[in-house]
Formats: structure tokens, sequence, C-alpha cells
């Protein structure tokens, strides 16, 4: 269905944007103490970050075939429900199998409302974004891996200044991402994480090096 200016200029105006702004008030880890806050816009830009990164890798390295650019697109927006949701923490959205079938219920009638405050030739682009049924299983997984590597790398910035808080979690995530069946995580985990621990004098100093 085409759309011309009149008709734009006509249409209600939307919320969507206004939602998204909030997601930087929406906290990240809420029963775990951490020493430095984390919220939901800055998770999901590095989330986009380093699903655009695995994308590439399996294109270049392993014989792969995705997008990356959309992949990272739909990684920006995979927890904009949670600006009407919150962040329920893991260890609770996982509790028991109820309380997990509840809350994906939760997150899909969120996830609609985001869709139906747009005007209406927008919904349909972004509903593809918003909702992972309608990405490819492939691009899922690389999202959701993408998601586990930023959980892992938050806490692995806590353990370095101290917080033992986050050590049985780092742990649990560690062997998650040793035991995935993507290369491109393997890759990931042994080319970039471990200049995540060292300083930045000393990372100037390797890049000058290396120049």
């Amino acid at each position: 269905m085409g759309w011309n200016v009149s008709q734009l200029l006509v249409s209600q105006s939307s919320q969507f944007y206004a939602y998204l702004s909030r997601l930087r008030w929406i906290r990240r880890w809420g029963i775990m103490r951490t020493a430095e806050p984390e919220n939901v816009m800055e998770h999901s830009w590095e989330v986009a970050v380093i699903a655009h990164a695995l994308a590439l890798i399996r294109n270049q390295f392993y014989q792969g075939q995705v997008d990356a650019n959309v992949i990272a697109t739909a990684a920006l927006f995979h927890d904009a429900s949670e600006v009407l949701t919150g962040d329920l923490p893991t260890p609770i959205k996982y509790f028991s199998s109820s309380i997990t079938e509840a809350y994906q219920q939760i997150e899909a009638i969120a996830t609609q409302e985001l869709v139906a405050s747009l005007p209406e030739p927008l919904q349909a682009p972004y509903r593809e974004l918003l909702c992972d049924k309608f990405q490819s299983d492939c691009h899922n997984q690389i999202i959701k891996a993408a998601d586990t590597l930023s959980a892992y790398l938050k806490c692995l910035a806590e353990l370095r200044v101290g917080n033992n808080e986050f050590k049985i979690t780092a742990q649990e995530l560690e062997y998650k991402l040793k035991a995935s069946r993507l290369p491109e995580v393997s890759y990931f985990m042994e080319v970039f994480i471990p200049d995540f621990a060292v300083p930045l004098d000393d990372i100037i100093r390797r890049s000058t090096q290396r120049a």
C-alpha cells in the first residue's frame, strides 16, 4: 500500500521514540550489587556491535552468508520491549517454566504496543525488527550469542574492580560461551576478550607497536 505526503501529515503523533529514549533509565542487573550501573540502552548498543562482529566473522572465516547489517539492526531493538516491562533478572525469568512462559507473553504484548504506537506505514518494517519470530533462526542465534557475550563482559568488568557478586554468573556465562557450537563465538572469545582486561595505556602501547 502506498502512502502520499498528505496522508503522512495527517497521521497521528507517535510515542515510539519517546518510549525508546527511556531505555536509558531501565537498569539491568536489578537484584545484584554493581560497581558501575548498566542500562538497557547501553547494553543494546553493545549487543548490536558484537552481533555485527559475529556475523562478519562467520562470513569472513566460516563461509557464512548472513546479513551483518540486518543482524546488527535487529540486535539494537532486541530489548526494546523492556521500556514497558522493565528488565526481569535472569534468575527470576528462568526460575520456573510458568514464569518464563508468562514473561514471554508479557514481552509479546509490550512489543505489540510499541509497534502499534508507530504511524501505520512504519509498523510492518519495525514489527520485523522487534519480533524475533520474523528473524531467521541463524540471525536469532547470533543475536542471543552477542547478548550472552555482552553479559559476560559486564561480569568481567565487575570482577576487575573486586565485585565478587558477579563471580558465579561469570563462570556460568563462560561455560555457556565455551560450549557454544558457533565458531564465531569461539573466535571472538580468543581474539577480542583478552584485551578487555588490559589497562588503557597498554592498549594504546600495543596499538602503537603494531602500527
